[in-house]
């Protein structure tokens, strides 16, 4: 797999894309509809939330968001539902972000609140707690105006909790540390498809409650975002092999290297293992595994073309390579592929 370079700004190119922009002001619709409810929610606990900017609604910091949208377009779910959903997705995206935050001892940023910055613990327990009342604050207000049927409020509440919770029990299991390391075909059928396979279908969790669309207009959408996100989940491998062999958590990459023929690099990733503290080796990491870095990489490059291309239409498959620099980009992986290449 090489790195076109002829892609260098691949967000431009998806933005001159009329449906695109089309799709990202109902983005930005249902965004708002999240923060104007978040807001009126937190103001009533004496917590003040800032206002959105208009970095919060770039292609960049949504562009997952915009995949979903877009299959929500493409089932042919009407406008004013799709905005409904785009603003669960955020509902969505509060709660896994604040669970990933507690699971991995970090912070990324849901809601901009006064709550001290220290706090980031109670922050992500807040980003949690307001996300799910919003959820079904906007739930209720849909069925208020009878977008939805009222019945279906609390079957859609419910069923945003499914594949999350299936998601999470695999998180779970990994908090002790993992004592063997599994064959590369069951990180990805078994670990990767509870982490993030079925992760990138949980999207659709509410719409299914609501929605009364063939079936077969749905499962080749639903198969497309599964592959997206077994394909990213192998870049972050890519990316957190070193973190993760230090926390003990399953690895595709490691799993390759360990299962895989060649000695040199077992015989590294041996060495790494027993070392008491392993130091990122920055630019030289990927020259430690050049095999399984580049098998990753091709992986996870047909895993995300495979899936863009059943999510995208015909009309729109030249978006797909840029797509994938896209990704490539964000996660982190392009000079770690760039280096096995040379």
């Amino acid at each position: 797999m090489s790195i076109d370079d002829n892609l260098s700004d691949p967000i431009a190119q998806m933005e001159r894309v009329p449906l695109l922009a089309a799709l990202m002001a109902e983005l930005k619709s249902g965004i708002l509809l999240f923060w104007e409810a978040a807001d009126q929610i937190l103001r009533q606990c004496g917590v003040s939330l800032k206002a959105p900017t208009e970095a919060t609604f770039s292609l960049q910091k949504n562009f997952f968001s915009l995949l979903f949208l877009y299959s929500y377009q493409r089932a042919g779910i009407v406008r004013s539902r799709r905005i409904l959903y785009a603003a669960t997705l955020q509902c969505l995206r509060g709660m896994v972000t604040g669970c990933d935050n507690l699971l991995d001892d970090e912070y990324k940023q849901t809601l901009d609140t006064d709550i001290p910055a220290t706090g980031y613990r109670f922050r992500s327990v807040m980003d949690i707690m307001v996300s799910d009342r919003v959820l079904f604050q906007i739930l209720m207000d849909a069925a208020t105006r009878q977008e939805i049927a009222n019945d279906r409020v609390l079957a859609a509440a419910t069923a945003s909790m499914k594949t999350m919770t299936r998601s999470g029990v695999e998180e779970a299991a990994e908090e002790a540390g993992i004592t063997a390391i599994l064959k590369p075909e069951e990180i990805l059928q078994s670990i990767h498809h509870l982490k993030t396979g079925i992760l990138f279908q949980c999207p659709w969790d509410i719409p299914l409650t609501i929605e009364t669309a063939d079936n077969k207009d749905q499962a080749p959408l639903l198969e497309g975002l599964y592959r997206i996100g077994i394909g990213c989940q192998i870049m972050d491998d890519i990316v957190d092999m070193v973190g993760d062999i230090q926390a003990r958590r399953h690895n595709y990459v490691v799993s390759l290297i360990h299962h895989g023929p060649n000695p040199v690099e077992k015989d590294r990733l041996s060495k790494m293992m027993n070392l008491k503290n392993i130091e990122d080796g920055g630019p030289l990491y990927g020259n430690r595994f050049p095999e399984a870095i580049r098998q990753a990489a091709k992986i996870s490059h047909r895993l995300l073309k495979d899936g863009l291309g059943a999510l995208f239409s015909i009309e729109h498959q030249a978006l797909v390579l840029p797509a994938i620099r896209f990704l490539e980009e964000s996660i982190g992986v392009c000079h770690l592929i760039k280096e096995v290449e040379k």
